[in-house]
């Protein structure tokens, strides 16, 4: 049936191209993307239209148009645009885990879908997204919650002005096959209804081998304009994906194993009995936005989400060698490795969130200030089942080892629900022609409870902070700008209820992270370009004492902090017919004002310190022809916590070609490209998950090609 579906779309495009080239008339001129980037605002920074030139702080954006020249189709992908961001954990066929500035991004508070809190445990689709805005640095003002590196938001497509009816059609290596559909249109005397479908189907066959899938999607946003002030906006968005997960390599007992000497298309979650992760996602929201007057504007955003995973993994884990050694975070010498049977069937992740709101300018002691205020009140519920951990069985990294016969076993699982009010404040303030000044803070209480599928080991607790944010600004011209910046964040964390803490299930303080950072921006209509320095500082925890099982004899404390500084310097140069993205951070990161001194001074293991990231394209030749190339290149990366070894730096090359024509009324898109040109092999990012090594290879070479039709 999927099949089916895959080919009708494919048929519908073929004809709607040749009937629509029967009708000819004049030719379309080719499209080119332009505009400045800078001059966008980015709702992720929480100034409302101020646009990122304009914004003491850091931030990326992202377009459709950009990813789908790149074929991307997952968050992890976006780690090749931005020196800032890194990959955290990321297995093909999983869900996408960042890093920004070194920080891994927490799932659970570091995302949001057009402003409101969402919950990422899961594969986000990007089908029905225009864009995604990566705000890089302190969330204090943005997030009730949240690990220090930044925040990421998806902004959903909304119904155009103008009529859109786009097909794409994109196939690539091994037998990929994807197929689209947006549609969008306004209806009702002078057009105050807009509807706007965006679809999409695709059979996944990845150079990964075992690992062939499926992902859906289906997203209709539609407007209504109910008054000349009144604008109601509502969306549903479903989908689906399934697909067996990569699981990764490890250390081979001492020795970091040569990743020239591994396939990087082996799959070691490849056992007869393994199962695909099936994600299963329901977002829908509701938004009335109201101008109450020339200066001020009211909203409501109500946002729901609904998650249902069944996550499975023929899982990899350690090694019980022949000689009775057991090499608990690594893999054996030979290559084997403990093959266990993961399932967690049924899990249920719900978020609710509702965001009150008001936003206007007024003059008061002489000074104009922009000023929005509001209220955010979200839910989240985790609900679990018994979990399978059978074996252990064996495996080995050559990916021939059948693990059977795996002796039976099972394990509870853990509820969680949260409950956080909020109230925010944020104001800018121009002092003058050139200064301007930026304050914010977040007032946050929360409520949160875990228990374990049997009613063990319950904790609850309640907290309240609150976060400030400082900025100035000074405009040294029109187009150049230099600032400083100064905000708060904060995590909170419960100690496990479990035996041997003897403080289980406490609460401990609130961790308040801390960041510095000066930058300079400059921008025109040919080159938008910026250099800063930061300094952020995050509390640690620690688990103190013996900690070995049921004796009570481990505490966890606060414990220090880690402390990553950084340079970033990044540029969007344009020519005319070409351009260049570029991006660089240099970084140091490190553990510091511990009471053990052996932790201070230490990396932090799959951080690379050294990035790079270049995206070029230049039209050459026949008009509507665009070539382009892409760098990656990532710094060496600590692989155990006490630094003692690490992955060396790599460099991958992309290449790719668009061409832009007309046929008819139609204009079409062609786009091909190849991703690791080099068939470069390298360890891409090495994780230290659950007390245990792992590795991830670089995808090797791969093809792609796509035909976008706008009719």
């Amino acid at each position: 049936m999927a099949h089916q579906h895959l080919t009708l779309l494919a048929a519908a495009l073929l004809c709607s191209t040749l009937t629509h080239a029967q009708h000819a008339s004049n030719a379309l001129p080719a499209v080119s993307v332009s505009g400045r980037s800078a001059d966008t605002p980015v709702s992720v920074g929480g100034f409302g239209d101020t646009p990122i030139a304009k914004l003491p702080i850091q931030a990326t954006l992202l377009g459709s148009e950009r990813l789908l020249d790149l074929g991307l189709s997952s968050l992890a992908g976006i780690t090749a645009l931005d020196a800032s961001i890194g990959d955290a954990y990321n297995s093909q066929g999983y869900v996408s885990y960042l890093k920004i500035r070194g920080f891994d991004l927490d799932n659970r508070f570091n995302y949001r879908r057009d402003g409101l809190p969402i919950n990422a445990e899961t594969a986000l689709s990007l089908a029905n997204k225009s864009s995604i805005e990566v705000l890089k640095g302190s969330s204090g003002i943005q997030a009730g919650t949240s690990a220090p590196g930044g925040l990421v938001n998806l902004v959903v497509k909304r119904p155009t002005a103008a009529p859109l009816s786009s097909l794409l059609l994109s196939v690539s290596e091994r037998g990929t096959v994807e197929a689209g559909v947006d549609l969008s249109r306004r209806f009702g005397e002078a057009q105050v209804f807009g509807l706007r479908l965006n679809a999409s189907a695709a059979e996944l066959r990845p150079q990964l081998r075992d690992a062939k899938g499926e992902r859906r999607a289906v997203a209709l946003a539609g407007d209504w304009r109910l008054a000349p002030d009144t604008l109601l906006e509502a969306e549903f968005e479903w989908n689906r994906q399934s697909q067996p997960s990569q699981a990764g390599f490890s250390l081979l007992g001492e020795r970091l194993p040569d990743a020239k000497s591994i396939d990087p298309r082996i799959n070691l979650n490849n056992q007869a009995w393994s199962q695909p992760v099936v994600f299963d996602n329901h977002h829908a929201s509701l938004r009335l936005q109201q101008r109450l007057n020339a200066d001020w504007k009211a909203q409501a955003h109500l946002g729901l989400q609904r998650l249902k995973t069944d996550d499975r993994l023929a899982y990899p884990f350690g090694c019980s060698a022949a000689d009775g050694t057991y090499y608990a975070d690594r893999y054996c010498p030979n290559g084997d490795f403990d093959q266990y049977d993961f399932r967690s069937e049924n899990e249920r992740r719900d978020s609710d969130a509702l965001d009150l709101s008001v936003a206007g300018n007024f003059v008061a002691a002489g000074l104009r200030h922009e000023l929005s205020t509001g209220l955010l009140f979200s839910r989240f519920e985790s609900h679990f089942q018994r979990q399978i951990y059978s074996g252990p069985g064996t495996g080995n990294i050559s990916g021939q080892l059948p693990a059977k016969d795996l002796p039976a076993g099972t394990d509870e699982n853990t509820k969680r629900d949260e409950r956080s009010r909020e109230f925010y404040l944020r104001d800018s303030i121009q002092l003058g022609a050139q200064w301007q000044a930026w304050l914010g803070l977040r007032h946050t209480r929360l409520t949160r409870d875990s228990v374990r599928t049997d009613g063990s080991r319950p904790t609850h607790y309640s907290q309240s902070f609150t976060t400030p944010w400082l900025g100035l600004s000074y405009a040294l011209s029109s187009q150049h700008m230099v600032y400083a910046s100064w905000g708060e964040g904060v995590e909170s964390e419960v100690t496990p209820n479990r035996s041997r803490y003897t403080n289980a299930g406490q609460a401990l303080p609130a961790l308040k992270s801390e960041q510095f950072e000066i930058g300079f921006k400059a921008g025109s209509n040919t080159v938008d370009w910026g250099i800063n320095v930061f300094d952020t500082q995050r509390p640690a925890w620690r688990d103190v004492g013996a900690c070995d099982d049921n004796d009570n004899s481990c505490t966890r404390v606060a414990d220090g902090e880690a402390r990553h500084r950084g340079v970033e310097a990044q540029a969007d140069l344009k020519w005319r017919g070409g351009g260049l993205l570029a991006s660089a951070m240099k970084l140091r990161a490190r553990r510091q004002g511990s009471a053990d001194p052996s932790l201070n001074g230490l990396k932090p293991a799959n951080v690379a310190e050294r990035s790079l990231k270049l995206q070029a394209r230049q039209n050459i030749g026949l008009p509507g022809l665009q070539l382009q190339a892409g760098l990656v290149y990532e710094g060496a990366r600590a692989v155990l916590p006490d630094n003692s070894l690490s992955i060396p730096s790599w460099t991958r090359l992309d290449l790719g070609a668009r061409y832009e024509h007309s046929l008819g009324n139609q204009l079409l898109i062609w786009r091909v490209g190849v991703d690791n040109a080099s068939n470069r092999r390298a360890w891409k990012e090495s994780p230290f998950q659950y007390g245990h090594v792992y590795l991830y290879p670089l995808a090797p070479r791969t093809w792609r090609a796509s035909l976008e039709l706008s009719l």
